[in-house]
């Protein structure tokens, strides 16, 4: 619904000071005026000066009395008019915004002569369409959060059922247990980062960050697992390192993401770089693996989107959120040689 549509807009303190000067004016103009043609008037009927004066004034006077009244008047109704035209709209501005504390996110397409108020319904709007965005996206979280949940709890339950009545071998069952419930640690790990990366209400704390050293941590928090499959890594730094102002524990959970991926899938070597190119950084991580098919490139970030050999479906979309909340981004590619790349651009 439209208000009033005017390609031309005004400031509301405009509109005010020009109504009450406009009223001041006509005010003064025609008291001045009334006295001005009362004094002539008698000073040409009268014989002498000081009897001209009097008879002005007391004609004046009773002539001022309804002019005050009737001057008064039109101010009330230029008032009352200039009121309405600018609390109706901020009504109605409160009655949307009520509306989205209800969790109605819908726009409107109000449209003000005033500057100030269409400044205000356009951030409303804005506002608006960004809460939507995340109230869709925490409803197909959720959604999805529940199905990949369920599936190892059920795992979970189904081995251990099978122990208690006896017709599963118990070492193999418990086993499977384990593996499900490490599966369900990660998961919930996951989870409980996407919760927090997407927080529109949480603050980080920023400092400086040795990305070279952050990456030799992760290697090493993960080396056991790398020389279970003989995989071996190569590192391409900067030689006098790279200090990055950012979150270190989101930026450490990226590189972690990044390389269990590049673990998952790698054959025999891992190729980490991280250099700085025009100030910004370059982080890569490539494998030597069969690389990423076609149709699940596009796909690759998205949530819950598990390709060939995938976990859950969660850490690449993890690593986009740090880097977009980091003001950089990711992109993943195949290597000419074979293998995958993924490049984290800060």
């Amino acid at each position: 619904m439209n208000l009033r549509k005017s390609n031309k807009k005004t400031k509301v303190r405009s509109r005010m000071l020009i109504a009450f000067i406009a009223v001041l004016f006509l005010s003064y103009f025609l008291t001045a005026s009334i006295f001005n043609v009362a004094i002539r008037r008698n000073i040409r009927d009268g014989g002498y000066y000081y009897v001209a004066e009097q008879v002005a004034a007391e004609r004046s006077g009773m002539i001022l009395i309804p002019l005050v009244a009737i001057m008064f008047a039109a101010s009330a109704i230029v008032s009352y008019f200039l009121a309405n035209s600018i609390t109706k709209p901020i009504e109605r501005l409160g009655t949307f915004a009520s509306g989205i504390g209800k969790g109605n996110f819908l726009t409107n397409d109000f449209e003000f002569r005033d500057a100030e108020l269409d400044a205000l319904n356009a951030a409303l709007n804005k506002s608006v369409r960004q809460l939507g965005v995340y109230d869709e996206t925490q409803k197909t979280f959720f959604q999805n959060a529940s199905h990949e949940l369920r599936t190892p709890l059920m795992s979970i339950k189904v081995y251990a059922e099978g122990i208690v009545y006896g017709i599963m071998d118990a070492k193999k069952a418990g086993e499977t247990i384990l593996e499900e419930a490490d599966r369900l640690s990660e998961l919930v790990t996951d989870l409980l980062y996407i919760a927090k990366i997407d927080n529109i209400t949480t603050a980080y704390k920023t400092e400086a960050v040795d990305l070279s050293e952050t990456i030799r941590n992760c290697v090493t928090r993960q080396q056991n697992l790398a020389e279970k499959k003989d995989l071996s890594f190569v590192f391409d730094f900067d030689e006098d390192g790279i200090t990055y102002t950012g979150v270190a524990d989101l930026l450490a959970r990226a590189v972690d993401n990044l390389l269990s991926n590049a673990i998952r899938y790698a054959k025999s070597e891992i190729i980490i770089s991280c250099r700085k190119y025009n100030g910004k950084v370059e982080i890569k991580f490539m494998d030597d693996g069969n690389g990423i098919e076609p149709d699940v490139l596009p796909h690759i970030f998205e949530r819950f989107y598990k390709g060939k050999g995938g976990n859950t479906g969660i850490g690449l979309s993890i690593v986009k959120s740090i880097a977009d909340q980091h003001g950089g981004h990711i992109t993943a590619e195949n290597r000419p040689s074979g293998g995958a790349i993924f490049t984290v651009n800060l």
